[in-house]
């Protein structure tokens, strides 16, 4: 399964999710990206959450560039005008049905058009980019399958049990800030479990 076009009706996320307080605030760094927009109308704002729905063939290519850039959908340009430096984007894989990886967004929004990830229409290009600095990436075999944790998110029980698969479809999802912890908690409690084999 790649991450190609599923419709918006399962896209919609509670904004009034987002507006709990954050204790890091979003560091503003200006004239860092080709097309900068709105980055002034969201001074003080508390960091968002994002679950980003990838193929894995994508999610490699994010990695190949070492998890410094992120591209996003066309048809998705309002929400990721809305990111800010030092908002989170949690990584979901299809196919694996797992998370990934954890980064920060480091930059504002702006346009791109050089070819690096793919969808199933030829004309996509995930113009609309940002710049990202890793947080926690797994090794693929460390990544946390959805389905032990699903039921544990505020956001996967706006489905039925029995359809908790409909949360992860589409490109980009907004997250309740709890939401992201509970999965970034599992991410970095696989993290830490290969760390004393390394050492």
């Amino acid at each position: 399964m790649s991450d190609s076009d599923h419709g918006d009706n399962a896209v919609v996320a509670d904004e009034a999710g987002l507006k709990e307080p954050v204790g890091q605030r979003a560091a503003s760094k200006p004239g860092r990206s080709k097309r900068k927009r709105k980055s002034g109308r969201a001074e003080g704002r508390s960091s968002q959450y994002w679950m980003i729905v990838s193929s894995p063939d994508n999610f490699r290519k994010t990695r190949e560039l070492g998890y410094t850039i992120q591209g996003l959908k066309s048809r998705h340009r309002r929400r990721v005008e809305t990111m800010r430096v030092g908002d989170r984007l949690l990584y979901y894989v299809t196919g694996r049905m797992a998370f990934a990886a954890t980064v920060t967004v480091a930059s504002p929004m702006y346009e791109d058009h050089t070819p690096i990830w793919r969808s199933a229409r030829r004309d996509e290009d995930y113009p609309w980019r940002v710049h990202i600095r890793q947080d926690i990436i797994l090794d693929d075999v460390d990544w946390i399958p959805a389905k032990e944790i699903a039921y544990r998110l505020d956001y996967v029980r706006k489905w039925p049990p029995e359809h908790w698969t409909l949360a992860f479809q589409g490109h980009i999802h907004a997250l309740p800030r709890n939401d992201f912890a509970i999965v970034e908690d599992e991410v970095a409690r696989s993290s830490r479990r290969k760390k004393p084999l390394a050492g």
